[in-house]
């Protein structure tokens, strides 16, 4: 996205939040000028959250990681098995850990979460956790036990300081040709929305193909675009547990939502 258009919707965000994260489905550490695009949140009073695969980490200073807007950095480690890579899990994992204690050195307030979303059954994959166990263990002089996660479900565990260990299980992503998942509520225009490189405004972060395109920041504002009567009719249908959309229907992250329905 141009820095400059991304200027004008961190000033059409204020009044509506005071995060934006950083990524719909990819990586933001792959800007080489990602310093500039959180000094312009920054300019604007706003916080950021990075998310990443953790590849890219090298490609920044810790001037831009730790930059004052940032509140939270995600590293997805199941990335590394998920994805064709020359890299091994000891070159992949070992500027992940010293972004931890360099964040721990510095004394830094924000909060880096190691994420661990494959615990489900049909896509176990214990035998990388134990490895990646091991080195988190060995790294943060504690004992993780692998088979205490699997058995006990915690959402989280905490490795030092802001520097968290998240646990989740594995989500199939929203797509047309996806089975029929029905109605339920969800948080997409409610707790988010999402903002495509093109200026295309869509109702959450999964939404990453701009199917349910509720408008274009380059024709109007974000105002009139979140009061149009495609968006009003999707959260009026969520308050009712309803997915207007089909892409909503065809969505199984929101089941995480109304399990607790």
């Amino acid at each position: 996205m141009d820095l400059a258009f991304f200027e004008t919707i961190v000033k059409q965000l204020k009044p509506y939040t005071k995060e934006i994260a950083c990524h719909v489905l990819g990586d933001p550490l792959t800007q080489s000028n990602l310093h500039a695009y959180l000094d312009v949140i920054y300019k604007h009073g706003l916080k950021a959250m990075l998310t990443t695969s953790g590849y890219f980490l090298k490609k920044h200073s810790y001037e831009t990681l730790f930059h004052p807007c940032v509140k939270q950095i995600n590293i997805s480690l199941n990335s590394f098995n998920k994805n064709d890579t020359s890299l091994t899990l000891d070159q992949y994992i070992k500027p992940v850990l010293a972004l931890c204690h360099e964040k721990l050195a510095r004394k830094k307030e924000l909060f880096i979460n190691l994420r661990i979303w494959n615990l489900d059954e049909l896509m176990s994959e214990k035998a990388f956790n134990t490895l990646l166990f091991e080195k988190l263990s060995g790294s943060f002089d504690l004992l993780l036990s692998l088979d205490e996660v699997y058995k006990e479900r915690p959402k989280s565990i905490r490795l030092e300081n802001k520097v968290l260990l998240h646990f989740d299980n594995y989500f199939e992503w929203p797509s047309l040709s996806n089975e029929l998942y029905g109605d339920g509520t969800c948080q997409g225009l409610q707790s988010h929305i999402a903002i495509l490189a093109s200026g295309k405004v869509v109702p959450c972060c999964l939404d990453c193909d701009g199917i349910i395109e509720l408008g274009d920041l380059h024709e109007e504002s974000l105002e009139r675009i979140l009061t149009n009567e495609r968006t009003v009719q999707m959260i009026e249908g969520f308050k009712e547990g309803k997915a207007v959309e089909e892409l909503c229907q065809k969505c199984s992250y929101k089941e995480r939502f109304n399990e607790k329905l």
